[in-house]
């Protein structure tokens, strides 16, 4: 059994976010609730593994505080383009709303992003001591972006975090273009927009780390078979008072 600390790291967007960060372990399946065997069995590496375990553990302990009390009731699908995501398993019958949530790891450490279900996050990391070779820099700008960042390599990990925060942020990952991500670096606060959608981009130095964290309000998730007859239920009821009184009164006679 390990014991590993969760640090609560502080968030620039105030209480919308909470940010967490642990040290990368080797953990078992047997430890992490919300790690699927399916999964864990595709990564080639022990490094990998080793981190998305931590990622998972690391999302656990979040949520316990967070307030889900049992961890077997929820867990982690991914869409069609992998962006992962929290619902209620089925057979449960619950409908209260679950955090979004967005992690990163590198060099070591793995760091989460916890964020009300009303917005959408991603959050990017780097260490301080890393450097980028100037041949990369195409990979990920262009024109006059790109050319900012030859004149000014010191901001190099600003735009490579933001742009990584903005993807994750979306949804999307690399189906989005990092070079046609174009971050501001004249303020740690800025405010862009990606395809009509606004977002929020913070960038700050923590724990040895470049962290750059992008977040925007949620667009409604599609409800899955349980939910929706959780939710025509909720209607029928408030549009009726007296819905379900004669079952109730059945019940009692039987």
């Amino acid at each position: 059994m390990h014991h590993a600390e969760v640090i609560e790291l502080t968030s620039p967007c105030g209480a919308d976010v909470t940010l967490f960060a642990t040290e990368v372990r080797n953990w078992t399946l047997a430890e992490v609730p919300l790690a699927q065997a399916d999964e864990v069995a595709t990564f080639v590496t022990k490094k990998r593994r080793h981190e998305h375990l931590t990622g998972r553990w690391l999302l656990g302990k979040a949520l316990i505080r967070w307030g889900v009390n049992d961890l077997s009731v929820v867990e982690v699908v991914r869409d069609e383009r992998r962006a992962p995501s929290l619902v209620h398993i089925q057979g449960v019958w619950k409908r209260t709303p679950l955090p979004n949530f967005s992690i990163t790891h590198s060099d070591g450490m793995v760091f989460l992003a916890l964020a009300d279900s009303t917005w959408s996050v991603g959050l990017d990391a780097e260490p301080l001591h890393r450097t980028l070779a100037e041949n990369a820099y195409d990979l990920m700008a262009k024109g006059h972006e790109l050319a900012t960042l030859r004149t000014s390599p010191k901001h190099v990990f600003r735009a490579w975090t933001g742009k990584e925060a903005v993807q994750k942020c979306l949804g999307m990952g690399m189906h989005l273009n990092p070079r046609e991500i174009e971050i501001p670096i004249e303020g740690n606060k800025v405010h862009i927009t990606i395809e009509n959608l606004k977002i929020q981009l913070d960038y700050w130095h923590s724990k040895g780390y470049h962290l750059s964290l992008a977040k925007r309000p949620s667009e409604p998730k599609e409800l899955g078979p349980e939910e929706r007859l959780l939710e025509e239920t909720k209607l029928a009821m408030e549009a009726d008072p007296d819905w379900g009184v004669g079952c109730k009164t059945q019940r009692q006679g039987a």
